[in-house]
């Protein structure tokens, strides 16, 4: 899919997820006057955190935690990502119990480089000093059948999973945005819109701005998304759609602000402390 563009479409690469659909929707249909172009293509956070690594796109939804190995090729920009409040990973078991219970066991999670990951360690390190078992990394819609099927004891899950996983008979051990919001009073940063600074910094506030324009469009008039979103919604209830568009469209998609990038700095720097992510230069956050 191509919007129109005089220039050469840029490439870019989000998730099928009911929010990234419904962010992007306008700017990709071509809706948004003077915006660049783009050439859409759909994949899951774990795939995109690798493209990110190996500078494969020019525009990328990727997670916060992968920051630290790609902000010398690609720019933050301000908006069009996922961050906020009471929107966390869970880690999901077949049965109720302590978070001790833990200890020593095997845990699926989406990305061993998602942000989801990075909350996981560090709620880990405060909760569980002896760490867990196995961490085995598995597509974000296989972990449920996989808990709930015995194949791993306890799975950490992400985006839809929220409003669901107790269709699977399953459990919420632990929320790690709950633990995140509880210690550092920030909301939690999951998903990040990226650009390549070598495309220059006219461009890179123009796709700044045209992601902005691009979810206040679809504030504006949600009913135009709806067969966006649901044409890539795997099979995903409407009303659970839209519960995941309202917990991850937010203030925060349309500009970080202050707590957002203070949110962004602490998530790194707590991570940099435990030894989990490079430290980053002071500046590395700056858009052009």
């Amino acid at each position: 899919m191509t919007s129109s563009s005089t220039a050469e479409p840029l490439r870019i690469s989000y998730s099928p997820c009911p929010n990234d659909t419904f962010v992007f929707d306008a700017w990709a249909h071509g809706r948004i006057p003077g915006a660049p172009g783009l050439e859409v293509s759909f994949a899951d956070i774990d795939i995109t955190n690798g493209m990110a690594e190996r500078g494969e796109s020019d525009v990328l939804k990727v997670s916060y935690a992968v920051l630290p190995w790609v902000l010398d090729q690609y720019a933050l920009l301000p908006c069009g990502g996922a961050l906020g409040r009471g929107c966390g990973p869970l880690v999901l078991t077949r049965e109720p119990g302590p978070a001790a219970d833990l200890a020593g066991r095997t845990v699926a999670v989406p990305s061993e480089r998602s942000t989801a990951y990075l909350l996981f360690r560090l709620w880990a390190a405060d909760v569980l000093p002896a760490g867990v078992g196995e961490v085995v990394v598995l597509p974000f819609h296989e972990i449920m059948p996989a808990v709930r099927d015995g194949r791993v004891d306890a799975g950490l899950v992400i985006h839809e999973a929220r409003f669901t996983y107790q269709d699977y008979g399953l459990h919420c051990l632990a929320d790690m945005g709950e633990h995140w919001e509880s210690t550092t009073g920030l909301p939690i940063p999951l998903g990040a819109i990226i650009a390549k600074r070598s495309l220059g910094a006219d461009t890179l506030r123009a796709l700044a701005e045209s992601a902005r324009t691009s979810v206040r469009m679809a504030w504006d008039d949600p009913e135009a998304s709806r067969p966006y979103v649901r044409a890539h919604a795997q099979e995903l209830d409407p009303a659970v759609a839209d519960q995941h568009i309202g917990l991850y469209v937010n203030e925060f998609t349309a500009d970080l602000g202050e707590a957002g990038y203070a949110a962004v700095r602490g998530l790194l720097t707590r991570a940099a402390a435990e030894g989990l992510v490079p430290a980053i230069a002071p500046d590395a956050l700056a858009f052009p």
